[in-house]
C-alpha cells in the first residue's frame, strides 16, 4: 500500500473513532438531563409546563454537539482538504 492509501484508511479509522468517542458526552448528558427533569417532575408536578420547556431546549443544546461530531466526521470522510492536498503533488 502507498501512503495516500495508509493516509485515506487513517482518516477513515480517525473518523469512526471521533464518532463514537464524541458521542459518549452527549449522550451521558442527555440522560442526566431526563434524570433530573424527571426527579423535579416528581417533586414539583405543578412546575411541568417550565421544566419541560427547559429540558427541551436542554437537550437541544446537548443534541447539537452529537451533530457537530458527525459533520465533522462527515467532513473528514467525504470531503478530506489534506487528501485533496496529497493527490495534486
Amino acid at each position: 500500500m502507498n501512503d495516500i492509501s495508509w493516509f485515506a484508511l487513517g482518516s477513515t479509522v480517525i473518523a469512526a473513532l471521533a464518532i463514537g468517542i464524541g458521542v459518549i458526552g452527549p449522550a451521558f448528558a442527555m440522560g442526566r438531563a431526563i434524570s433530573s427533569a424527571l426527579d423535579a417532575l416528581a417533586r414539583q408536578p405543578e412546575a411541568e409546563r417550565s421544566i419541560m420547556r427547559t429540558l427541551f431546549i436542554g437537550l437541544a443544546m446537548i443534541e447539537s454537539l452529537a451533530i457537530y461530531v458527525l459533520v465533522i466526521a462527515l467532513i473528514i470522510l467525504f470531503r478530506n482538504p489534506l487528501l485533496e492536498y496529497l493527490l495534486k503533488s
